[in-house]
């Protein structure tokens, strides 16, 4: 038997993992790979195509195939065992069997292929072995890590007494030359030369890069450069206090900024940040045991109403802090919304949770991974789908309604909010023409921002619930067609969800009290938008 590949494909033919165990030129695997979806019957029993010159014995793992190819001259059932072991390592090295899932372990699925088949032959060994011998420990790599890490540490204090003279350096300095200011100042000729002599010398009073004693340089330089146009400048903020000259929002600065209105020149105002990236990281684990309940929404509205496309995809998360806590089952109640389709991680046992709702490993001896992962939700356990087109269980519908008068554009934008979600941090986001100017912004209830890079104007509020289940906003542009303003673009949390699932009780294996857990629970919008 030769075993000339071992790959996981998508069903559409995508190749995301092979290992090649035969001397063959990348051409001709990829012609092979190429042609097997092409092959793949429907209704068929056996899973094996064969060629002219090779074999495709395959086998399906949820939305992917893995796929041996081999001659024909090779055993079948040998090539049938060694799929099986295949199949039996790809989940024990990617929770999630899909194609994000299997693209993160690539490399340790083929050290695991490799393994299993040696010159594209059959090794005869067992999970547990191959799971030991790629977690061979070198004690090379060891000490080497530990001499890397001790000159990292020498280095860092080195870095951090240096850093401590240079700032004793700089505050002996600055209380010296503290008259310095008025003899450099005279050097310019002009006003604008002034001004930039104002902000050189402030730059040098603070010194140093990242050496925490700023000077009011850094935050003077993001107020001069991020004033918007169109909107009354917000109050200064003041600089962080230190010792020499500050920057400051003095006189002359304002003069300057002035002179450059004057000159047709552009002043932006505070950019504040998206709505998506001011969404504050998860707080850290406290409880020994975590569950996260998430949602997203993939939603389409058509503008004269009605639903295009409406997903909803949910996830069941575990994160384990502690070892001792790993041989668990987790109990959860289900909302009973019937469009809602629900699928177990291939690990666990699917006729405990299809009878009792009870989401345990098929192999009761074996732990839940515990540890911080680099996921924030965690060990993935349950995960669901609904898919609909009824408009009445949409979170947030919109209304945009643009119509030319004369020289200009009116525009009326309402929002309607389902009466089941508080929805928070709501941002809706509306394309504009190139603009000059921001838009005059008539009537809104929230708080309005105008990105003028992008020409989006951003209607935010941070709060929908039963008191603002609707709301609007009314704006003028210069005339326009009524395309320029969509796609329409809106982003939300909640903290309840469509499936409405719940943690009933966190029950351990082998006895004894009950763990403390938590349940996180958010419904966030992956990409909404009205079009």
């Amino acid at each position: 038997m030769v075993v000339l590949a071992a790959s996981i494909v998508g069903k559409s033919g995508k190749v995301l993992v092979s290992r090649q165990f035969v001397d063959m030129s990348r051409i001709r695997i990829e012609g092979l790979l190429a042609a097997f979806p092409k092959l793949v019957g429907t209704g068929k029993q056996h899973t094996y195509i064969e060629t002219e010159n090779v074999r495709y014995v395959y086998q399906p793992i949820e939305a992917l195939y893995l796929l041996l190819v081999t001659n024909k001259q090779s055993n079948i059932l040998e090539d049938l065992e060694t799929l099986r072991m295949l199949s039996k390592l790809v989940p024990e090295y990617s929770y999630s069997l899909d194609e994000e899932g299997i693209c993160k372990t690539a490399f340790e699925l083929i050290f695991a292929f490799d393994e299993v088949i040696s010159l594209g032959h059959k090794e005869n060994v067992t999970v547990a072995q191959v799971k030991q011998y790629c977690e061979m420990e070198s004690h090379e790599e060891k000490l080497h890590k530990l001499v890397l890490q001790s000159k990292i540490n020498e280095t860092k204090d080195v870095m951090k007494r240096k850093a401590s003279e240079i700032d004793k350096s700089k505050i002996e300095k600055g209380r010296g030359d503290k008259g310095g200011f008025m003899s450099l100042q005279s050097m310019g000729s002009g006003r604008i030369e002034n001004n930039f002599s104002d902000m050189s010398i402030s730059g040098g009073g603070g010194g140093g890069f990242g050496s925490g004693s700023g000077f009011g340089l850094s935050t003077d330089i993001e107020s001069f450069s991020t004033k918007s146009k169109g909107r009354p400048p917000s109050s200064a903020t003041a600089p962080p206090k230190g010792f020499g000259m500050q920057l400051g929002k003095s006189q002359k600065t304002n003069q300057f900024l002035e002179s450059l209105k004057a000159e047709g020149e552009v002043i932006l105002e505070d950019v504040q940040p998206k709505a998506s990236q001011s969404r504050s990281a998860a707080p850290p684990l406290t409880d020994p045991i975590t569950l996260t309940v998430e949602e997203k929404l993939n939603v389409t509205l058509k503008r004269d109403g009605g639903v295009s496309n409406f997903d909803v995809q949910g996830t069941l998360g575990l994160q384990i802090l502690n070892q001792e806590d790993g041989h668990i089952q987790v109990q959860i109640e289900t909302g009973g919304n019937p469009g809602i389709l629900f699928k177990t991680h291939p690990n666990m046992n699917k006729e405990l949770f299809s009878n009792e709702n009870i989401l345990g490993l098929k192999d009761p001896n074996r732990p839940f991974p515990t540890g911080q992962s680099g996921d924030a939700g965690g060990v993935g356990l349950l995960k669901w789908r609904m898919q609909t087109t009824d408009e009445s269980i949409v979170p947030l519908t919109i209304n945009c309604w643009p119509s030319v008068s004369g020289n200009e554009t009116y525009v009326s934008i309402e929002y309607e909010a389902s009466s089941v979600f508080d929805l928070r941090n709501v941002v809706i986001s509306v394309p504009l023409p190139a603009l000059r100017e921001a838009p005059n912004v008539r009537q809104v209830d929230g708080e309005w921002r105008y990105d003028s890079r992008n020409s989006i104007l951003e209607w935010s509020v941070l709060l929908i619930d039963d008191s603002n289940r609707s709301g609007s906003m009314e704006f003028v542009v210069p005339p326009a067609d009524s395309s320029v303003f969509f796609p329409i673009s809106v982003q939300f949390s909640a903290t309840n969800t469509f499936s409405d699932l719940k943690v009933l009780n966190v029950i351990p294996i082998k006895g004894g009290a009950p763990p403390k857990f938590a349940q996180r629970t958010q419904l966030i919008t992956d990409n909404y938008q009205v079009v």
